[in-house]
């Protein structure tokens, strides 16, 4: 695997002190959010540089029971082409449930979800990477996720899932350390255990990011800082192999550059530590699986998509429609997790259409998330914050006429059948003559 070492998650907001920061080989850029032919400057100028250029993909949904969709494969492959890239990633997650496989109205979560570890899913999943990696002109590298909530009935341990993944379709892995971390504190998995029994091999690079602990339960935010059991664990893997690459990852409340220099310094000591540990130890690393693997049979898919989309729709109607949540499932922490989608859907919206809580000011938030609960989204972002303003608009709200009628003109600006500059004229040359009569 090439060498890649060490990076930072890019983001618009810190491109400027990314483009400066001393020692950064290459960059992680969220898919979703470039267009390949118009890349930002700053991306260009770190190509120009020499800084490799990684996509990774958020909405694939490879773990979900149907095969990954042709477009956004599609999508994904002239990124990496315009990028440049050596590989390109995604997440063992399921995304979106329901639909014509299981004659039930499609969910979309809004983030990544957690598959169960059994052997229907692996081999659900196994075929659509297969289908993955004949679309996409690089290599692709998967990462584990963080889960606030476990499935009931799992067969088999996380090593033992990513190893057979491995053996079975030659993916690479993307390993999250935080995310095992996260995985520690909500299901009570050992990460050393799990390292164990991965085929380090298969490791493209490593994620590092930042998260906190509530009420027992660990958010991976990726806008705190990287805590110490994270970075012991960074040490714990790189004491076995000596990664390819390690990236940090930040998504919001940005420190000062100065600080982010410091954590990538931290980070590169962790990995430091590791290899001297390595090398102090008579057997140095260890390359591939130990003591976890399984066997490989070559398993029908058949049927296997219908079971798992019927388990995957009802657990995540139970998340975002409020149905009752599936037996065996932990009550509390699925509702953890419900609330937390919700509370991404508010603040996505209100990245992606920034003009509604300007319009309905303090009141935006509880609005949402009181239409969350009975809205689940069906669709990407931008048509949730249009369904959104027309669900208020329908139920007579706000109570203020005026916000109303600001609402009502966004809503029209972008819903309506012609919402162009020419309507917008028209309506407000109608509003002149109303108030200068002739």
């Amino acid at each position: 695997m090439r060498r890649l070492g060490t990076g930072i998650g890019w983001r618009p907001e810190i491109a400027d002190a990314v483009e400066r920061m001393p020692g950064i080989d290459w960059v992680e850029v969220v898919a979703e959010n470039v267009c390949p032919g118009h890349l930002p400057a700053s991306l260009v100028r770190l190509r120009e540089r020499g800084v490799t250029v990684i996509p990774h993909g958020v909405s694939l949904g490879l773990g979900g029971a149907e095969a990954p969709d042709a477009g956004r494969l599609t999508a994904l492959a002239e990124r990496a082409e315009a990028l440049g890239a050596p590989l390109v990633t995604e997440h063992i997650a399921f995304v979106r449930a329901g639909g014509p496989l299981t004659a039930s109205p499609r969910l979309e979560a809004g983030h990544l979800l957690p598959v169960p570890r059994t052997r229907d899913a692996l081999d659900v999943l196994c075929e659509n990477v297969r289908i993955a990696q004949d679309a996409l002109p690089v290599p692709l590298a998967l990462e584990n996720i963080a889960a606030v909530f476990s499935w009931p009935g799992e067969e088999l341990t996380e090593g033992q899932f990513l190893s057979e993944l491995v053996e079975r379709t030659g993916v690479r892995l993307l390993i999250d350390v935080a995310n095992l971390h996260t995985n520690h504190v909500n299901r009570g998995e050992d990460p050393a255990e799990a390292l164990a029994a991965l085929p380090v091999e298969a490791i493209a690079y490593v994620h590092v990011a930042g998260g906190f602990e509530r009420d027992g339960v660990w958010h991976d935010s990726h806008a705190h800082p990287v805590p110490r059991p994270v970075l012991d664990i960074l040490t714990g893997l790189a004491s076995r192999t000596a990664p390819p690459g390690v990236l940090l990852e930040r998504d919001e409340n940005f420190p000062e550059p100065a600080e982010l220099e410091r954590e990538l310094a931290v980070i590169r000591e962790a990995v430091t530590a590791g290899r001297g540990r390595a090398q102090g130890s008579s057997g140095g690393a260890v390359a591939g699986s130990a003591g976890g693997s399984v066997a490989v049979l070559a398993r029908p898919v058949v049927g296997a998509r219908e079971r798992v989309g019927v388990a995957q729709a009802a657990v995540l109607s139970a998340l975002v429609a409020g149905t009752p949540v599936p037996e065996g499932f932990d009550r509390v922490r699925m509702g953890v997790q419900a609330r937390a989608l919700a509370a991404k859907r508010a603040d996505v919206v209100a990245k992606v259409a920034p003009e509604l809580p300007v319009i309905l000011g303090d009141a935006y938030r509880a609005a949402f998330l009181e239409y969350a609960r009975v809205r689940p989204m069906g669709a990407g972002y931008r048509r949730d914050a249009l369904d959104f303003a027309g669900h208020l608009l329908r139920a007579g709200r706000p109570e203020d006429a005026g916000v109303r009628r600001a609402l009502r003109e966004w809503w029209l600006d972008r819903a309506g059948p012609a919402p162009r500059p020419a309507r917008r004229m028209a309506r407000l040359a109608r509003r002149a003559l109303h108030r200068n009569p002739a």
